[in-house]
């Protein structure tokens, strides 16, 4: 019948097949059944639409049944449907339904890119937390205001920044990443402002500095809080002026650029610590973006995971896995202090050694770097905060959670602890 009416129709037999065809294309409409087995609840219908609505979030879709309830139908609204057809329907009634729903999301969609036209490319999540984020990174994308971009490690800095740069007036030109806490202090003025050949005995050519690059575009300056205070001095007349000297020449060069910057230190501490320099601070972070945990934001978890999960699979060649609601729940119960960066590396070993399909919680327990290394706690592969996370966990389970003596073994304050420990969701 819609083949007839001249749409483009791809049919699947179940759950998994579905989500296949979702993760790998954006329908424009989606007619669901209910049941795919002997149940007659409509549970089965329930879970598929979830996780069809995580991924495609702004597709309708249509489900129908044959045990049609005031309940069911409840329910499905609630979880996202756009319409609820029961069995035996109605032809030319189901084809209104569907034209209807197609016409409404069309014009949402066209009246929604019409007021922002704003690109979250690689940003996964729907989280109010990390919508909060987005809407102001949509307010000053445009502007050409320094901002300074906080949270944890692997909380997803960069790609904000790549989203400011993408969304601002600058989008066609350079964006330039550079990672301070790489660069060591005789080598800062070289990465940054260029030199010319001769200028040092190892300057065999020419070389443009990483601001020369970026001119017309966006700099972005991660681990800002790593920079040592000589550095921070050159850094901020840079910023001031808008101009520079390459090494080994005395006539300056003007650059037009925006600056992003990127910590997840506490700069204001520093500042009062005097390891960081005021006027630079008030330099940088005329706009300050603070990213959420991801334990602050765990209902993003699933649909994360099932994009690493994807991603991974495609990546070698590998069947689309998919993860189990209760392997779901588990996920988003861990503390992650390594935040995305941990949940990608989990499912990226769960994947690589599991069989399973889908993935349980079993396959998950068995990868996750916190159940063993709590016994035999090897730093390759570790983040700092995982190595955090573990030290203070052998601690706890040493001195019986008593703080003072835990304190005293990790070096810290025991108000320094208590932070920490509430990071991690330790009590």
């Amino acid at each position: 019948m819609l083949k007839r009416a001249g749409y483009e129709v791809l049919a699947v037999d179940g759950p998994k097949e579905a989500m296949v065809i979702v993760r790998n294309e954006t329908p424009r409409l989606i007619l669901m059944d209910m049941n795919f087995s002997l149940s007659t609840t409509g549970e089965e219908g329930l879970t598929l639409l979830k996780q069809v609505k995580l991924f495609r979030p702004e597709v309708p879709v249509i489900l129908m049944t044959a045990w049609g309830s005031i309940g069911l139908a409840v329910d499905g609204m609630k979880a996202g449907a756009f319409d609820f057809v029961t069995k035996p329907w109605n032809n030319m009634a189901l084809m209104q339904r569907i034209e209807t729903a197609l016409q409404l999301t069309e014009k949402q969609h066209a009246v929604k890119e019409s007021i922002s036209g704003f690109d979250r490319s690689f940003i996964i999540g729907d989280s109010r937390a990390l919508n909060d984020v987005l809407k102001v990174v949509e307010r000053i994308a445009k502007t050409n205001a320094s901002v300074l971009i906080t949270g944890e490690s692997g909380t997803g800095k960069e790609l904000i920044a790549e989203a400011i740069h993408r969304n601002s007036k600058r989008a066609d030109k350079p964006f330039v990443k550079v990672n301070l806490g790489g660069i060591s202090q005789s080598l800062f003025e070289s990465e940054m402002f260029g030199h010319k050949k001769g200028a040092f005995t190892d300057a065999v050519a020419d070389r443009k500095g990483r601001f020369e690059l970026a001119d017309k575009g966006t700099i972005f300056l991660d681990e800002i809080g790593e920079l040592d205070l000589s550095c921070q001095v050159k850094l901020l007349r840079v910023l001031q002026e808008q101009t520079f000297e390459p090494l080994g020449e005395s006539k300056p060069k003007k650059v037009d650029i925006r600056v992003v910057s990127a910590t997840n230190a506490n700069l204001q501490q520093m500042v009062q610590d005097k390891t960081f320099r005021e006027d630079l601070f008030y330099r940088i972070n005329l706009i300050t973006i603070h990213l959420p945990a991801l334990r602050e934001r765990k209902e993003d978890i699933p649909l994360l995971a099932a994009h690493f999960a994807q991603k991974q699979c495609e990546a070698n060649g590998l069947p689309i896995v998919t993860i189990s609601k209760e392997a779901n729940d588990y996920l988003s119960s861990l503390p992650y202090p390594g935040n995305i960066r941990e949940l990608k590396n989990l499912v990226d070993r769960t994947i690589l050694v599991s069989t399973n399909n889908p993935l349980q919680v079993s396959d998950f327990q068995q990868q996750y770097q916190g159940n063993y290394s709590l016994q035999n706690a090897d730093a390759d592969g570790l983040t700092l905060d995982e190595m955090e996370y573990i030290a203070i966990k052998k601690a706890y389970e040493k001195y019986h959670g008593n703080v003072s003596q835990m304190a005293s073994a990790l070096g810290l304050s025991r108000q320094a602890l208590y932070r920490r420990m509430e990071k991690y969701q330790l009590e």
